[in-house]
């Protein structure tokens, strides 16, 4: 990695960080579309095998995209090593299966992504890993919930979608004295608006597939942290196989050059939305850290550069009124996805949360009025008439 202006800016790094130039030096860096890579002789390719020497050996385990991607997420992140992986729920999964073994127990936010959870209840246990959830609003109960198979604590902040938010200075100081590794997902914040590690979490996953590409190209993930706990996720995801491709580290390496950006059009556009909207006849709840009636945003204001470019909206007639007002949308686009140039609306109780109980959903704050609503880069007023008109039909 090369970055002839070395600063302490985001803007900066994020854009001439880059690797080196070959000999035809080029201005836009180089994309990798190969599976392997040549050994200069049979006593080369058994050093690089036996690691005695680095060097490129197969696009499984590394590739100067990918690897591109990786250095610089870790210098904006403030962490020391990272693995790329194929989506965001590989980084997630990879982050926990690479370091838990069996009997290890894990406490979690209960707020998590729909995946996350069904990875942590239903998938995790078949190898004897379990799992527990604290309660969000409680923090002083938090440390009475860690046991000797305690491993490891893994938490959304800001939760998706409830926009939640966990004190990480608190909880890090609460896995030191306990010896327990922190993992957070730092997905809806990215490193712009938030860095985990700087708080004392000790691994950070992504899902580069939201706002890290912000285009709604393609997927991909990553995995930071320190070096000594992602040599195990390294050789695990070497082993099983979860390797990002090349074109999407490359695409996702260039998104980070207008990373800093986007995400200030985002948050303005959410701020300015949440901000409308609040109070609206059809709505029960409006949720944006950025806003006084959030009952976090004095933590927000702590720990996030701003409160990110996602709002959460609980429609008052329930699950008839989600979908009329979903229905009603002519311009925000209704998917899954997230973090996209357009803004998306989504229904959590019956995509991205369905696997959930009734009473799971309850406990995280998902209702079956709830949507999700996560600002795109059009203009501000546009994107306030289309709402204003989808929530009046209701």
């Amino acid at each position: 990695m090369k970055n002839p202006f070395p600063s302490e800016h985001f803007e900066t790094r994020a854009i001439r960080t880059q690797a080196e130039r070959s000999n035809h030096a080029e201005h836009s860096v180089s994309l990798y579309l190969t599976s392997s890579y040549l050994f200069d002789n049979a006593e080369h390719a058994r050093a690089l095998f036996a690691n005695e020497q680095e060097g490129m050996i197969y696009s499984r385990y590394d590739n100067p995209s990918n690897d591109e991607f990786v250095d610089k997420m870790n210098l904006l992140e403030g962490t020391e090593d990272g693995v790329a992986t194929a989506s965001g729920m590989a980084a997630v999964f990879g982050a926990l299966a690479g370091i838990l073994s069996s009997g290890d127990e894990v406490l979690a936010c209960r707020s998590l992504f729909g995946s996350s959870h069904q990875v942590l209840t239903q998938i995790l246990p078949r190898f004897g890993i379990t799992s527990r959830y604290f309660d969000l609003g409680r923090p002083e109960l938090w440390e009475s919930g860690v046991t000797k198979a305690t491993k490891l604590v893994f938490v959304e902040t800001p939760t998706n979608p409830g926009l939640d938010l966990i004190d990480l200075e608190f909880l890090a100081a609460l896995c030191r004295r306990n010896d327990l590794i922190l993992v957070v997902d730092n997905c809806f914040a990215t490193p712009y608006l938030q860095q985990p590690a700087t708080w004392g979490a000790d691994l950070v996953v992504h899902s580069a597939t939201k706002f890290i590409d912000g285009q709604g190209r393609g997927l991909g993930g990553v995995i930071l942290g320190k070096k000594n706990l992602i040599e195990p996720i390294r050789y695990f995801c070497r082993q099983t196989g979860p390797a990002l491709s090349p074109f999407n580290g490359w695409m996702f390496s260039k998104s980070l050059e207008t990373l800093a950006v986007r995400m200030d059009r985002h948050c303005d556009n959410a701020e300015f939305l949440a901000r409308s909207l609040e109070g609206h006849r059809a709505l029960k709840t409006l949720k944006h850290p950025s806003l006084p009636s959030h009952p976090q945003h004095a933590l927000a204001a702590r720990q996030m550069k701003r409160g990110g470019g996602l709002f959460t909206l609980e429609l008052a007639g329930g699950l008839e009124a989600g979908k009329r007002f979903l229905d009603g949308l002519q311009l925000c686009s209704l998917t899954a996805n997230l973090g996209d140039t357009r803004t998306t609306a989504t229904h959590p109780a019956t995509t991205t949360h369905s696997k959930l109980t009734d009473d799971e959903r309850a406990l995280v704050g998902i209702g079956p009025g709830t949507v999700r609503i996560s600002a795109g880069l059009e203009h501000h007023e546009d994107l306030l008439s289309d709402l204003l008109q989808a929530l009046d039909g209701v």
